[in-house]
This record gives structure tokens, C-alpha cells and sequence, in this order.
């Protein structure tokens, strides 16, 4: 889905393009621009990058600069206008639709080529586009729709990308792939080398849930070179030193992105899981109390305070831990299974087995599903 929206009233932009109400909060530099090549080139190179090494994913192909010109009109009189034509032309054309896929990132170029994308795939897109229609698009990161979700032992934390446009006092927002009706209250206005840096973390979190930790190590390394005060990059890189073997490197770079960044919830509890493994369990409970607040909703964080409260034999705290982790994320597997081996320690196998057989309808083989079976079906 394409939500549009902007700040207030919103407007229809295009068959294909919902509006949206929106309560913005922006926070950044409200005069964003376009980053030429040569002020780009300049930046890599001051930061040890060879630019030719470097992919710049909104750039467009002479290709998609023809298509592009062919079919929004050369006269339009106002940006709003060549915004209209350009969403038309990506979603109502006879020769091109494009539709979303979760999974990978692809460049301006990608997309164009497979009519494929997220929506850090679809913004990088959008943005070259309108861009060579002259309107000033630019990012912006809406951390309020983010999501969690757990594949093995790594928790994914998606941040969700939009295009925006306009004055931030009057700000427009294209939206792809967000739930219709979608309230914006926090947004941030991302600058041209943070979208590049977002990219290659993002390319690098998807080699590391393929399992390829050499490739997912040459993509983050790359996008905390571009970018070394995105938070976002240190954590996956964190992540992608650790699946490595490099406990000391995933150490520094989750304190790294803890030093950017105060609210990254996710860095809190990969560091905490690793000083659990070192044995460190004080400064691990620490950590996780600091993530215990309101504004926190990773349900993971809650589930692992309440392991390490469980552990320690806090019991009415692991439960109130728990419970919030259910709050969070609602009917979730591992949750549910949570709350299950809670009461079967309590002793209350009866109520242990309802909770497993609503953790079994969501996710038969999550990790603490399986444990929970297990144990019910040992322990007498």
C-alpha cells in the first residue's frame, strides 16, 4: 500500500496514492537539500572511501530518465502537479506496476528493472524521480511504524522509510507499503548520506539473515564508514561481528550505537544478551532496566527481563516483564510461550498448556514454543 499524506489538511494525490491523517513531530535540519556527486564524492573520500566503490542507490540510468520524461509532461506548473504524473505513471501505467515485496533492498535502478520493492527500495526510487522533475523530495525515517520480529537468534528491528516533500510546516508524505490510515507522530528528516548509509545496512541485515556473515560484514562496514552516527548500522554490525565470533568487535560497536543514540532499544538488548554470555549479568539487568520505559515497544527487551528475573528467581517480576512483552506485540508465539513456562514454573501446568496451544496456532517451531512442549511433556 501508498499512503500519502500531509500536515495538515491532506489530499488525494493519485488513484494508486491514499491519504493519510498525520500528526508530525519533525526533528532535523528543516532546510534539506539534494547532495550533488561532487559534494558527495568529496564526503566519501574525507571518510577513506573511494566514491566509484561507493553505491549512490537513488542515482537513475539514462533509461529511466527517458521513461521518465516521456510521461510526465514538461509544462506542469507546480511540483504538486508532477508529483500527481509521476505516482500515476508508477502505479496505474499499462507498462509498469510496481508492487511490494519484503526482503530486499534494492537500488533506483533494481526497482526500475523488476518492478519490485520495499520501502527504503520504493523511497530511493521515488526520490531520484522526482528529483529529475526538479520537485525537492527527500527522506524521512517514521520510527513509530517500526516492527519486531525474531528469525533465529536475531531480533530484526525494521525502521519504516517514507518521501517527503514540501515545507515541514506543510509536510507531504508518500508512503509505501504502511497500513491505510497510518498516524504519523514521530518523524525525522534523514540527509541524503544517511539514506545511502540506510541502504547498505539494510543490505547488510539481509546477508545476515541469509546466513552470509563475510558479505553482511563488507556491506555494514561500509554504511558505518558513510554514516558513523547512524545508530542503526552499529547495531546490525554488531550483530554481523558476533554471528562472526568477534565478541569484543559486537561489544564496541553495540556501546558505539548506544552513544548515538539512547532510544536504540534493540542495541540495549543485543549488548545485555552478550554480557549474559560473558557471565556479566549485573550490567546486562542494568541495561535492560534503562530499556524498560514507556516509549519501548520491543517486545523481545520485555521477554528477556523476564528470563533473567525468572532466572534469578524473581518470579513476580519476570511475570510483570512478561505480560508487557504480550502488551507490546499482542498474540505473538514467543510471548505466549513465555507466559506458558512462567506458570508451568509456578506450577500451574493446566493453565501452561492453554497458553501453549495459543502459542502452537501462531508459530508451532519458535525456539520457546518448542520448549514449552517439551517440558510439559517431560516433566510430570
Amino acid at each position: 500500500m501508498v499512503n500519502t499524506a500531509r500536515t495538515p489538511p491532506s489530499k488525494r494525490l493519485a488513484g494508486a496514492v491514499v491519504a493519510a491523517a498525520v500528526l508530525a513531530s519533525c526533528a532535523g535540519n528543516s532546510q534539506l537539500r539534494s547532495v550533488g556527486r561532487v559534494e558527495i564524492e568529496s564526503l566519501l573520500r574525507s571518510r577513506g572511501l573511494e566514491p566509484s566503490r561507493v553505491v549512490v542507490p537513488y542515482r537513475l540510468s539514462a533509461e529511466m530518465k527517458r521513461w521518465l520524461h516521456d510521461r510526465v509532461p514538461k509544462a506542469l506548473p507546480n511540483h504538486e502537479d508532477r508529483i500527481l504524473y509521476l505516482s500515476r505513471s508508477l502505479f496505474q501505467g499499462d507498462d509498469f506496476r510496481i508492487a511490494y515485496i519484503r526482503g530486499y533492498t534494492g537500488t533506483a535502478m533494481e526497482v526500475f528493472e523488476t518492478q519490485q520493492a520495499n520501502c527504503l527500495a520504493f523511497t530511493l526510487l521515488f526520490i531520484g524521480l522526482a528529483r529529475e522533475l526538479g520537485v525537492p523530495a527527500y527522506f524521512l525515517e517514521v520510527r513509530d511504524t517500526e516492527s519486531y520480529r525474531k528469525e533465529g537468534d536475531l531480533i530484526v528491528v525494521s525502521d519504516h522509510v517514507a518521501v517527503g516533500y514540501g515545507p515541514t510546516h506543510d509536510l507531504r508524505i508518500i508512503d509505501f507499503g504502511a497500513r491505510e490510515g497510518a498516524a504519523y507522530r514521530r518523524i525525522t528528516l534523514v540527509d541524503d548520506y544517511r539514506a545511502i548509509a540506510m541502504f547498505y545496512s539494510n543490505r547488510g541485515a539481509e546477508e545476515l539473515r541469509s546466513g552470509h556473515y563475510a558479505g553482511a560484514l563488507d556491506w555494514l562496514r561500509s554504511a558505518v564508514a558513510i554514516d558513523p552516527n547512524y545508530a542503526g548500522s552499529w547495531v546490525n554490525l554488531g550483530v554481523a561481528l558476533r554471528r562472526s565470533g568477534d565478541v569484543e568487535g559486537a561489544e564496541k560497536a553495540y556501546r558505539t550505537a548506544l552513544e548515538l543514540d539512547l532510544q536504540a532499544t534493540s542495541a540495549l538488548q543485543n549488548l545485555a544478551a552478550l554480557l549474559h554470555i560473558k557471565g556479566e549479568d549485573q550490567e546486562a539487568l542494568d541495561l535492560l532496566a534503562a530499556a524498560d520505559r514507556a516509549s519501548n515497544r520491543n517486545p523481545f527487551t520485555y521477554l528477556t527481563l523476564g528470563d533473567l528475573n525468572m532466572r534469578h528467581g524473581r518470579m513476580d517480576a519476570a511475570g510483570r516483564f512478561y505480560r508487557k512483552a504480550l502488551r507490546r506485540q499482542g498474540e505473538n508465539a514467543e510471548s505466549l510461550a513465555a507466559m506458558g513456562l512462567w506458570l508451568l514454573e509456578r506450577g500451574d501446568r493446566k493453565s501452561a498448556r492453554n497458553w501453549l496451544r495459543r502459542a502452537e496456532d501462531l508459530d508451532p517451531a519458535a525456539a520457546r514454543v518448542l520448549l514449552l512442549r517439551r517440558r510439559l511433556d517431560t516433566e510430570t
